[in-house]
Parts: structure tokens; sequence; C-alpha cells
């Protein structure tokens, strides 16, 4: 009966031992870091789908992340706040974005560096912002676009024949 309790015991160690090894493989595997930079701030009218933990690269790069996003409760404008890898300075007329993956991809921030020989400086805003895109409203507009066209063009057809008189056929 000792025996028994004994093997059941060891067995329930090396399951836990093993789960604990692939959860530190996960996280050590994950590509999150704890690499700390200075932080930089963005103004944006709509952010749409961007989230706090979201990528903030140049070039396609991850060069940080978002820290927090609040509302400015006098120009409802959204607050990003990010940080930005110590060692990559950061022109001052850079502009910073909010984009996707792709279709269904996730929203990031993009900075596209400028030509400035001043750099911003820990805490300090982005100038130039463009906020997200709703593929949504981008969609509808379309639609509305496509549905006057073709309600204009049926509205010609049926109109009445220069002259006061009716078309004939």
């Amino acid at each position: 009966m000792a025996t028994r309790n004994f093997a059941e015991i060891a067995t329930g160690a090396v399951v836990l031992l093993a789960a604990a090894g692939f959860l530190g493989y996960a996280v050590a595997s994950s590509g999150r870091t704890t690499v700390t930079g200075y932080p930089l701030v963005a103004r944006f009218d709509h952010i749409d789908g961007l989230v706090v933990g979201a990528d903030v690269r140049m070039a396609g790069v991850k060069v940080g992340s978002v820290l927090s996003e609040e509302i400015d409760p006098q120009t409802y404008q959204a607050v990003v706040r990010l940080d930005v890898r110590d060692g990559l300075a950061v022109p001052k007329d850079s502009a910073a974005e909010v984009t996707s993956d792709g279709l269904l991809g996730g929203k990031y921030l993009s900075i596209s560096p400028g030509g400035d020989t001043a750099m911003l400086k820990p805490g300090e805003a982005f100038n130039i912002t463009q906020g997200s895109v709703s593929l949504e409203q981008l969609l509808g507009k379309f639609i509305f676009s496509i549905s006057n066209k073709s309600s204009a063009a049926h509205n010609s057809d049926a109109a009445p024949a220069p002259g006061g008189g009716a078309a004939k056929p």
C-alpha cells in the first residue's frame, strides 16, 4: 500500500515538473522582453483596436510597446503613452501612426522617422500623428457611393424627354 502511494506521488511530481518546464519554455520563447526604454506620448483622434501592450514598430521592427491609453477631457483626443528602447533616438519630426498587420491582424503603433537633427526627449510628444482607419467605415462609404451612383443612373434613365413630351420607345 505504501509503495502505491509513493508511486502516485512520484508520478504527480514528474507531471508537475514537466508542466513547469513547458510553462518556462513558453514564457522564454514568447518574444516578450523586459528591456525598458524611454517614454513618449502621441495624441490621436481614433485609436480603434490599439491595446495596451501592443507593439511599437519602426521599419517593421519592434522597438517598444504601448504603455497606456487615456482620453484627454479637454480635447477629447486619445493620449497614448509608449516606450521606445534605449539607444534608439527618434527625430522630433517623426510621425506616429496606428496601423494593422493586415485585414484580420492586430493593431500596432508605427513610427516613421523624420529628418530633423533634434531628437525627442523622454516624455515629449509626437507632433505628427495619424489615427486608425476603420475598415467598416471605408466599406460603408464605398457601398454608399456605389448605391448613390446606381440610383442616379436609374433616375436619369427615367427622366422625361426634352420638349415636354414623353419619350417614344
